[in-house]
């Protein structure tokens, strides 16, 4: 390719990621308006009840997706998601220009819980960009442990007020619920909204309330409040999409799962690329521990962040 085309490419890429952008801000702008007026009762909740809100808290509350899989199949979704070799990780390494947003070093103190590095995700469950971002984090995570107790829902495809949301119905998992082990490192994770268009408001009904900590995290080192947003043990971020929802697009779960397995696919680049991105990020936190997660491969990844 020459130099002009590479130029051309580039700008196209740029101008692509910008109206995600933008489009991603518009929704989220809303979101940040409540987040930020709820934080005098997020405090009061907190000295009345202490409460932490982890993985595990907050009931499911979201409008479950009919097509979703169920028993056996998605036993069987989950276990692919959750279990992609590592050599397949590494033929994938950066995604080969799929991924459009990497992690970000920051300069704070060390995030821990239980003793461990933590990786805090903040996201909701109407958003397609959290939606894209979940599956790369449950690959990522899976090397380092074991999460359980996933369920499938759906991205919403219009606000509470009547808005079209880009990328409708795109299908995600939600951490509502779910449960992670791990000797390396904790997970903390955040749903702040259900995908239930809430007209009061024009936005979408509540389902966990982050902490005044988690909420400062994300008022200090996301992009407009962008969501998702994931801070790894304090040393660095990810404030938004690393990839195009639109990858994703009228797939259904096992589809996906299945298209992991290939890394020439669409699918495969833009998520395992990303979760190798998302693993890396780890790999700093944990001191390149163990291993067999943070391979030559994602070593190399660590110099971009």
């Amino acid at each position: 390719m020459g130099k002009a085309s590479r130029t051309k490419a580039d700008s196209s890429r740029r101008e692509k990621i910008a109206a995600q952008r933008e489009a991603q801000r518009r929704t989220e702008q809303r979101r940040r308006i409540l987040l930020v007026s709820g934080c005098v009762l997020v405090v009061v909740a907190i000295v009345v009840a202490f409460i932490v809100v982890k993985v595990s808290s907050g009931p499911a509350k979201s409008t479950a997706s009919p097509n979703g899989p169920t028993g056996s199949a998605l036993t069987s979704v989950v276990n692919k998601v959750t279990s992609v070799p590592a050599s397949t990780l590494d033929a994938v390494g950066d995604g080969s220009g799929s991924v459009e947003a990497k992690p970000k070093a920051i300069s704070s103190p060390a995030l821990t819980a239980s003793g461990k590095p933590e990786v805090l995700y903040m996201g909701a469950e109407y958003c397609p960009y959290c939606a894209a971002e979940r599956w790369a984090i449950i690959v990522a995570l899976s090397r380092f442990g074991t999460i359980s107790g996933l369920s499938t829902v759906h991205s919403a495809s219009v606000n509470g007020a009547g808005e079209a949301e880009p990328y409708p119905n795109t299908p995600i998992w939600t951490f509502v619920n779910s449960h992670y082990t791990s000797q390396y490192l904790t997970f903390t994770s955040v749903e702040m909204q259900t995908n239930i268009p809430d007209k009061s408001t024009g936005s979408y009904t509540n389902l966990q309330t982050p902490t005044s900590a988690q909420t400062a995290l994300i008022n200090k080192y996301g992009t407009d409040g962008s969501i998702p947003f994931i801070d790894f043990g304090g040393k660095s971020v990810i404030s938004g999409a690393s990839y195009n929802p639109g990858v994703l697009a009228g797939l259904s779960w096992a589809t996906i799962a299945s298209d992991l397995s290939n890394p020439k696919s669409s699918v495969a680049k833009a998520v395992l690329g990303t979760a190798n991105y998302i693993t890396a990020a780890i790999c700093k936190a944990t001191n390149n521990a163990p291993a067999s997660a943070c391979t030559a491969t994602v070593k190399s990844l660590q110099s971009q962040i």
